[in-house]
């Protein structure tokens, strides 16, 4: 297992993330606690030390599942790793008490990494209201006393949120978690948000390595153009391997639903192979082309924008609806349109269609926030 060193503490490069844990009869609140101890036994006899739950994972069951079957091995051959869910209101209400029924589930006297979870639209002033909520400030107690060994955040956010963020709390995060991959690298601007992370020295954690499993097993047609660069390297694998190639990843997060992908992911993280700049950009190309043939291909020149009435940010809008069509109902895109005036959304298309007459793509721009307006609604 390749480990990295994070301040002179050495993790694996794999992390066992409990989001898709295998449960009983397809009941995700029932999290199959037998084969959970088989996995995580079978991870850490392996090589893997980095194990990562949240609060909402499983409806709850997953710091309880996984306390239990970490506390079974030494403190010392685990890293556990649980997150603020910042996106619910009744714990940003009662922080201390969220704190503390995380530390009863996993049945943990302290987290080796704690994260404040899921940083975006709709919770940025939670966090950045210090003096109103205390979040930061009650983690930073907790910190300071021994509750927590290392502080960094997660996020789904645009660019312009995560830099309100990083402006006022980089300097007491030590690493940060993105949605990561070579679909996301363009369509959630992945490649700005790592920028930005280099910017201010913090490392990365990645989620989502695989979108949720559809980059491990894409249509024929993308699994074909991954074969084109490496016949040799099965579609998810290569997912890895574009990762592996970023110097700023140090960390990649998989929720492993049974042995077979454990055993697999743990094979890939055994060594590192990185791909050239060649092979880099075609795998950025599938993504772009994935994005494209489910959604429009918007190259946000911006030409629309002055041609419309309702003053839209017109390419700002297809970038969620492409992110709609892509995830198949994302929440990311139904809140960062929430997020918008009445006036800025896609239901504000009156359907002029003046844009349509000077987009280069020839993109039915009306008729898509049309039915981005709809679906929405639903």
């Amino acid at each position: 297992m390749e480990k990295v060193d994070f301040n002179g503490l050495e993790i694996s490069s794999l992390g066992l993330g409990t989001m898709r844990l295998p449960c009983i009869d397809g009941d995700l609140v029932r999290p199959d606690e037998a084969k959970v101890c088989e996995m995580v036994d079978f991870a850490i006899e392996n090589g893997i030390n980095y194990f990562d739950t949240a609060w909402m994972y499983h409806s709850g069951k997953a710091e309880v599942v996984c306390g239990k079957a970490l506390l079974r091995h030494q403190r010392d051959k685990f890293l556990l790793a649980d997150k603020f869910p910042g996106q619910l209101s009744e714990a940003v209400a009662n922080v201390a008490k969220t704190f503390e029924t995380q530390l009863q589930r996993t049945q943990m006297e302290f987290f080796d990494f704690y994260l404040l979870h899921c940083v975006c639209e709709n919770n940025i002033d939670f966090y950045l209201d210090d003096e109103k909520y205390g979040i930061v400030s009650y983690i930073l107690k907790q910190k300071a006393a021994g509750k927590i060994r290392h502080l960094g955040f997660s996020c789904h956010c645009s660019v312009d949120t995560l830099k309100r963020f990083l402006e006022r709390y980089a300097d007491i995060m030590e690493f940060g978690q993105l949605q990561l991959n070579y679909l996301d690298w363009k369509l959630q601007q992945a490649r700005e948000k790592v920028e930005l992370f280099r910017r201010y020295n913090l490392p990365v954690w990645v989620m989502e390595p695989l979108r949720g499993g559809a980059l491990a097993n894409p249509a024929p047609e993308y699994k074909a153009a991954v074969a084109e660069i490496r016949p040799d390297i099965l579609p998810h694998e290569m997912a890895f391997r574009f990762l592996q190639t970023l110097p700023e990843v140090k960390v990649v997060l998989s929720g492993m639903s049974n042995m077979e992908q454990l055993r697999d992911n743990i094979r890939i993280f055994s060594g590192k192979t990185q791909l050239n700049a060649v092979e880099f950009d075609k795998m950025v190309s599938i993504g772009d082309r994935m994005t494209s043939d489910m959604g429009v291909p918007c190259t946000a020149c911006r030409y629309c924008i002055d041609k419309c009435p309702q003053k839209l940010d017109i390419p700002y809008l297809l970038s969620q609806y492409n992110e709609h069509k892509v995830s198949r109902g994302s929440w990311i895109a139904k809140m960062m349109i929430k997020k918008l005036d009445e006036a800025k959304r896609p239901s504000a298309c009156i359907g002029c269609r003046s844009c349509e007459n000077i987009c280069p793509q020839q993109i039915k721009i009306s008729d898509a926030l049309k039915e981005f307006s709809a679906d929405l609604a639903k």
